[in-house]
């Protein structure tokens, strides 16, 4: 039997994080899979970080983003992209990742080129389409159109089956996040680098060091204004210092920079690579996020998660006792984090929950799955 040609599409550094173990596993079975990677650059240096980390070398690159780009150029460029890297690469099949904006316009390209998609990390869910903004409604759309879903979790699993998905096309396989992070975490073994380097110089051993990310559209404006106040509050904490990768997007770099950019105790630095930030998260007491991945990696790494939104579509990280969702109120903030650097037992508590998310074995599940099904 000739190998079956996949062609995994993403673009984002969320999604190559999620797809690199993936890939490197489909690659050891060149005997079944004609491996193909496409990605569409729609974060770019982030991106291309994670891909020189776990060695991948894409055969298509649509390098689509463009300065100040709105949701429908991006939407259209990939599109457009994605009908000439079908033509080039003739996939049997196409696999897509998460709810980004890469994600579902790769499943419509497939789906109006008639080729199967298979959808990994299927199933999350609000139910609220404006939360998060768009990656809510990416989601549903990608679930209409997939043949495959390989949900996270069982709650995942069954978001599908009530939206109407057979049984027989889904499989729970926990998420691939985990791979890749105990994958990271042993590459981080022997890597160097300067960047690092200079991570290390800032960190200070004696104080509980609290790592911040921001960066969803929901939260521009009012909501990024009242997180700064929340770390400007607990920077004045003797027993704290807080670190914070600033997330390229002037909707979030610059309110950050002007509210703390002067603020001792707060090291805003710039976007790291994943072996960097991976890093961080096992150095840090506590993690304040609203990043869906961080929700599902510091589970792993015993590291308590403040959600900084809303909503969640990975409620079993709160359901666990890992993760708290509490908002972007700048007086909520403050009282959670306070509670867990006070409230030693609490701390623990948060600490100890399992991980609802997976042993590192999704990418292994996916592929028993792939070749039971051989597209």
């Amino acid at each position: 039997m000739n190998p079956r040609k996949v062609l995994f599409v993403f673009g984002t550094r969320p999604e190559a994080i999620k797809m690199a173990p993936v890939i490197k596993l489909f690659q050891k079975h060149s005997d079944r899979f004609n491996v193909k990677v496409c990605v569409t650059g729609q974060h770019r240096e982030m991106l291309d970080q994670v891909l020189t980390f776990f060695e991948i070398e894409p055969d298509v690159d649509l390098n689509v983003m463009k300065k100040g780009q709105g949701l429908l150029s991006l939407s259209s460029a990939i599109l457009d992209g994605l009908r000439e890297a079908f033509d080039e690469v003739k996939p049997d099949a196409v696999f897509v990742q998460g709810d980004t904006t890469t994600c579902t316009i790769a499943s419509v390209a497939a789906f109006y080129s008639g080729i199967r998609v298979y959808h990994i990390e299927a199933g999350l869910r609000t139910l609220n389409k404006y939360s998060p903004y768009p990656e809510e409604v990416n989601r549903q759309l990608t679930a209409r159109i997939a043949d495959l879903h390989f949900a996270p979790t069982q709650s995942a699993k069954e978001n599908l089956l009530d939206e109407g998905i057979p049984p027989r096309e889904i499989w729970v396989t926990g998420n691939t996040v985990i791979d890749a992070l105990l994958l990271g975490k042993e590459k981080l073994n022997k890597y160097k680098s300067s960047e690092l380097d200079e991570i290390k110089k800032i960190i200070q051993p004696d104080k509980k060091l609290i790592l911040v990310t921001g960066h969803r559209r929901e939260s521009f404006g009012d909501g990024f204004r009242e997180i700064c106040l929340a770390l400007a509050e607990l920077s004045k904490r003797q027993d704290v210092q807080i670190v914070y990768p600033v997330h390229l997007n002037p909707n979030v770099h610059d309110p950050v920079k002007k509210l703390l950019g002067d603020i001792p105790g707060i090291h805003l630095i710039k976007p790291q690579a994943y072996p960097e930030f991976i890093w961080l998260m096992n150095q840090s007491y506590m993690i304040l996020t609203d990043s869906g991945g961080i929700q599902e990696e510091a589970p792993s790494l015993n590291k308590p998660v403040l959600v900084m939104r809303d909503t969640t579509e990975r409620m079993e990280a709160v359901e666990s006792g890992g993760a708290k969702l509490v908002g972007t109120s700048s007086e909520k903030i403050v009282k959670e984090v306070d509670s867990l650097l006070n409230d030693k037992v609490h701390y623990e508590e948060m600490c100890s929950s399992e991980n609802p998310f997976g042993d590192g074995s999704g990418s292994e599940k996916i592929l028993a799955a792939v070749l039971e099904k051989l597209i």
